[in-house]
């Protein structure tokens, strides 16, 4: 059974109600350790003042800003610790929203939350089964290991899922970050006729379970592969872009390739 990370309460009006909270997603990352090629010899990171070139423990080390060319504020843990907002451990929820209405870009990462005991079972779902009848979400602010996190709670097959959220100052307005912007008049006509005919054609129903991470197992298999020294062989390249003069010939031809690869499963 998984441990708690966080334990306190969710509240609502009058209503508190003691939960824990727990990690909703797991990473399947194949991870690595650093060597130096043709040894044995594992890479390691030390902790080194750049004046003197000495290892420094962690407990000497504190935090500095960087507030001008080469001036500092240094903070010592202590003073953080004093200033963390919310030291109260609860996530009071401050308004119902509908989840409709908060764009995906917001969401960070998804927890579990559970009722602390049995006891508190019947005011947990009380809020779970109110939330999912009117499709809201709480938004709350809450403190977790030194940090404040803007949240919102929402209801997920009878349990209550906490996503933690990006604040609105936290995300970049495309402009600031593409290279390239789109341009020209939005595309209408035949061209747009055939992109939807595309899109209807590839249209499906959400089944997360048909998705897996082949990344991960390519990388298990070219591990195993060299383990036993077996021949390694690479697979497909990356797609070529879409010419532009080729776009309605190629949404075409991918709207007939649906259409039959449709009815041969029908048949």
């Amino acid at each position: 059974m998984a441990r708690a990370i966080w334990s306190g309460s969710i509240s609502f009006g009058l209503v508190n109600i003691p939960v824990e909270l727990y990690s909703a997603t797991e990473d399947h990352t194949v991870h690595f350790n650093q060597f130096q090629r043709g040894t044995s010899d594992r890479i390691r990171y030390k902790r080194v003042n750049e004046r003197t070139g000495r290892e420094v423990p962690y407990e000497k080390i504190v935090k500095g800003h960087e507030v001008s060319g080469g001036e500092y504020v240094v903070l010592e843990p202590e003073e953080l610790d004093d200033i963390a907002p919310g030291r109260s451990k609860t996530i009071e929820i401050e308004a119902f929203v509908d989840l409709d209405e908060i764009d995906p870009i917001y969401f960070q990462k998804t927890y579990w939350l559970g009722p602390a005991k049995p006891e508190f079972s019947r005011p947990y779902l009380l809020l779970a089964q109110a939330m999912k009848k009117t499709n809201r979400a709480g938004v709350a602010m809450f403190v977790m290991r030194g940090k404040q996190y803007l949240t919102a709670v929402r209801p997920d097959n009878g349990v209550l899922a906490l996503e933690t959220m990006f604040f609105a100052d936290e995300i970049r307005d495309p402009a600031d970050v593409l290279r390239e912007m789109p341009e020209g008049r939005a595309p209408r006509g035949k061209e747009l006729d055939m992109a939807v005919s595309l899109v209807e054609s590839m249209a499906d129903d959400w089944r997360p379970k048909d998705y897996r991470d082949t990344y991960t197992e390519r990388v298990n298999k070219l591990i195993e592969d060299k383990r036993k020294g077996r021949e390694i062989v690479y697979e497909e390249q990356a797609p070529e872009a879409t010419e532009v003069v080729d776009l309605m010939d190629a949404l075409e031809r991918s709207v007939q390739a649906k259409k039959k690869g449709r009815r041969k499963k029908a048949s």
